[in-house]
């Protein structure tokens, strides 16, 4: 079996089930968490179909999870949208507004309240994310330096609001489970330590309980692809130069530092 592929996302949702993990979108975790759980966060970045592809699949198996929209055509399909929405997820505000507005706050507060009140008109969002945006000098979450999310009727921004102390995080950035130490935005501090490369690496250490019992995994969905064209075309044409140049350019800013 190919790794990232919706056929080896199954089989990873098909090992939590049996590990006994409980499964809880970012609000319902933040307003009542359950002891043993994991949240399933998707970044939509783009190809919003393979996520209506996940969302399926995760319903017919009674599994809720939260999926975050950029403010982008490359991620925006109303039709896409409202059908996650009727299929029980909890949908989100992936916000990049600092960035967009080149570090300025107050361009970027406006741009954020616009495009959260877009959002609104489908479903009720309660927590947001930040998208990294690599190449931009600028973090996202800065913005929340000048401004409260909380002001907006935000409960929760899951960088600044979950614990990762106790919570376990794994992204999938790169098409590997251990890149965020190339990643420029898309990791947190955290005293857990994985050895996890591929999807398969994740399914062994489920199926041997060597993960926490309180997990967040954030999960791509554009990475994750049966069709091989499709597929390969994302991971050497679109992913794999990308993760390169994210690599060179997390070094030459520690090198900075």
């Amino acid at each position: 079996m190919k790794d990232f592929t919706i056929r080896m996302y199954t089989e990873l949702l098909i090992n939590l089930r049996k590990q006994g993990y409980n499964f809880q979108r970012v609000e319902d975790y933040i307003r009542n968490p359950l002891d043993k759980v994991v949240m399933l966060r998707h970044d939509v970045d783009s190809w919003p179909s393979n996520a209506l592809q996940m969302a399926r699949i995760e319903a017919d198996k009674g599994i809720s999870a939260t999926y975050y929209f950029r403010s982008s055509r490359l991620s925006f399909n109303e039709r896409i949208l409202k059908e996650i929405i009727k299929l029980g997820h909890e949908i989100g505000y992936h916000y990049e507004d600092l960035a967009r507005s080149n570090g300025n706050p107050h361009e970027a507060i406006a741009s954020f309240k616009k495009n959260l009140d877009f959002y609104r008109q489908y479903y009720p969002v309660k927590t947001v994310a930040m998208h990294g945006r690599p190449l931009s000098l600028w973090d996202s979450k800065d913005i929340w330096k000048y401004y409260d999310y909380r002001d907006y009727g935000v409960i929760a921004e899951p960088y600044l609001d979950i614990d990762f102390n106790k919570v376990g995080y794994l992204t999938d950035t790169g098409n590997c489970w251990d890149g965020d130490k190339f990643s420029v935005r898309d990791h947190v501090i955290s005293p857990f330590k994985f050895n996890i490369h591929s999807t398969f690496d994740l399914i062994e250490n489920i199926k041997g309980g060597a993960l926490p019992d309180i997990m967040m995994l954030n999960i791509h969905p554009a990475r994750w692809n049966d069709n091989l064209i499709k597929w390969w075309i994302r991971y050497y044409i679109l992913t794999l130069p990308k993760f390169k140049a994210k690599q060179m350019l997390k070094q030459r800013r520690n090198k900075q530092r």
